[in-house]
């Protein structure tokens, strides 16, 4: 192979390289920016990886360059006309490709979001018709040790059983000096069966937004069935209503991770 010819090769390169360290910038900024989860961890990891290679390409066309000492002269006028216009329609097409990679990260990113909806539902859904002794328990509510610990062990046989089983916490209405609040029921709040310290209620507080407060009350207060789902950087978040006999609870699902549904 001539001087020439290892020239355009490694100019060819070198231009590719660029391009795909470009679009990877802006992938990475974009991804970051907007807490985007689209691909599975070994996809993700080696997706970040990969600027090592594209670095290494660029180094190495540099060499060439160097090593080769090149200068490019136009060789004719025709020639140099269709490389003008090649070069127009080269430069549109790599501006079109950032809104193609804008559609596949926010597309990859619903798609995770979807995936991770329908993983929470069907694990409310489990703890509800599987468990349906234990689920009837935690129906009934009255602030109480024994209904904590009840409420405590459920939630941790639910959660050891299935090592992808979500945060939960069982929701329920009551008031504080005549103000109506939510509390909340985990499986680490158990009481010792010796501790002879009353329970306060204040301890249980569920902090909530305003939203939050206004479908929970609609869901305790006026009937509302329907489920509550959202997810934001990476934090997916699920409101499960349970009814039965006149008796109501909320399973509130969350999970944070750092990854998407996709890829292998």
């Amino acid at each position: 192979m001539n001087a020439k010819k290892i020239v355009r090769l490694s100019n060819v390169i070198g231009i590719i390289s660029i391009l795909l360290l470009v679009y990877w910038v802006f992938t990475f900024i974009t991804i970051e920016v907007f807490g985007l989860k689209v691909f599975r961890k070994n996809m993700t990891e080696t997706f970040y990886l990969s600027v090592l290679g594209i670095l290494a390409l660029m180094f190495g066309s540099l060499i060439v360059n160097i090593m080769f000492n090149l200068t490019r002269i136009a060789e004719k006028d025709k020639e140099e006309v269709l490389q003008k216009k090649a070069g127009k329609f080269g430069v549109a097409a790599m501006i079109l490709v950032f809104p193609i990679i804008l559609a596949i990260l926010f597309g990859g990113n619903y798609l995770t979001s979807v995936k991770k909806e329908k993983m929470l539902v069907e694990s409310a859904k489990s703890i509800l018709e599987v468990n349906k002794t234990n689920s009837d328990k935690l129906l009934d509510y009255n602030f109480s040790k024994n209904y904590i610990n009840e409420t405590a062990s459920t939630l941790e046989i639910l959660s050891k059983t299935d090592k992808n089983f979500p945060n939960v916490v069982v929701l329920v209405k009551d008031t504080i000096k005549g103000t109506p609040v939510f509390l909340g029921f985990q499986a680490y709040q158990s009481i010792h069966a010796n501790d002879t310290i009353k329970p306060l209620k204040t301890g249980y507080l569920y902090e909530t937004t305003k939203e939050e407060r206004e479908y929970l009350d609609s869901v305790f207060s006026k009937d509302n069935n329907e489920l509550r789902y959202s997810s934001y950087n990476g934090n997916y978040e699920l409101f499960y209503p349970y009814k039965k006999n006149g008796k109501k609870i909320v399973l509130y699902f969350s999970e944070q991770q750092r990854y998407g549904k996709l890829g292998s």
